[in-house]
């Protein structure tokens, strides 16, 4: 089976397994103020993933740190591209549509990444030219710790088996930042899919339900960051996939002066929009 070797394991290895079950342990357990219930859990997730790339002498980027000067950081050829908590508004409604997104970048080029999904208990790993897969029943633990054979034992290459292509276009669109834009934007492919199916989705998993195979669009209208973005492009990317700019249909850029990505549209590899 192929497998992110070169670029992933030393990755998932140095990274995802202990240190990265601690920090979801920390994200479930930890009472939240309900007016600091994003610092503290972004803080408390940051200061394990610090520690990890400080011993592994990479630097980090991530939400809580979007204030460091371009000057700083535009010539780093490999680093980190974390969000510790996407999906920030549901994690806050209790709704479970958060994750946590892991990318390393090299050269601003993902080259392993890394989504995990707790409340679903599935954890999506790809590498570049490696493939893409999903690892399931994989609940915070303190204690975990996996040998790359254990990793690799019984994942699912994605897309999978029996998704796709649907005889509806599933359309996914994020939970709550939807705009006029958005909605014209869907108005346009009814005109051309009138059985389009509409699935909303907080966070980054609406990249793992693309990989998957199971929604085959999704469109993002307002402001995102890069942080937002890089593990779940690579993810579906390596699933046959694609992420573009829209309207010019650009592929997204990585360690910009701006970190914000322009707007943009996802297709799985059955998309037929």
């Amino acid at each position: 089976m192929p497998c992110a070797d070169a670029a992933l394991f030393p990755f998932w290895r140095q990274l995802t397994q202990p240190q990265k079950d601690r920090l979801f342990e920390e994200v479930r357990e930890v009472h939240y103020d309900q007016h600091a219930p994003v610092r503290a859990a972004g803080d408390s997730c940051l200061g394990i993933l610090y520690v990890k790339a400080g011993g592994l002498r990479l630097s980090l980027l991530s939400e809580e740190g979007r204030e460091m000067l371009y000057d700083e950081r535009r010539n780093w050829e490999l680093y980190w591209l974390v969000d510790p908590l996407d999906g920030t508004v549901e994690f806050i409604k209790g709704n479970n549509e958060f994750t946590v997104n892991i990318a390393l970048m090299e050269n601003n080029v993902c080259m392993g990444a890394v989504i995990y999904v707790p409340y679903f208990e599935k954890m999506y790993i790809a590498g570049r030219d490696s493939g893409s897969y999903l690892k399931e029943h994989i609940a915070p633990d303190a204690a975990a710790e996996y040998t790359y054979d254990e990793i690799v034992r019984n994942w699912t290459p994605l897309p999978l088996a029996g998704e796709g292509p649907h005889d509806h276009p599933r359309v996914a669109l994020s939970r709550s930042h939807q705009t006029p834009e958005t909605r014209e934007h869907v108005a346009r492919l009814r005109e051309r899919h009138p059985d389009l199916e509409i699935v909303e989705q907080g966070s980054s998993y609406k990249f793992c339900l693309l990989a998957e195979g199971r929604v085959d669009y999704y469109v993002r209208t307002t402001h995102t960051y890069e942080w937002d973005t890089a593990a779940g492009e690579l993810i579906l990317a390596e699933a046959g996939g694609s992420t573009r700019t829209l309207p010019d249909g650009r592929e997204l850029l990585y360690n910009e002066e701006d970190l914000r990505n322009p707007w943009f549209v996802c297709r799985s590899k059955f998309s037929k929009i």
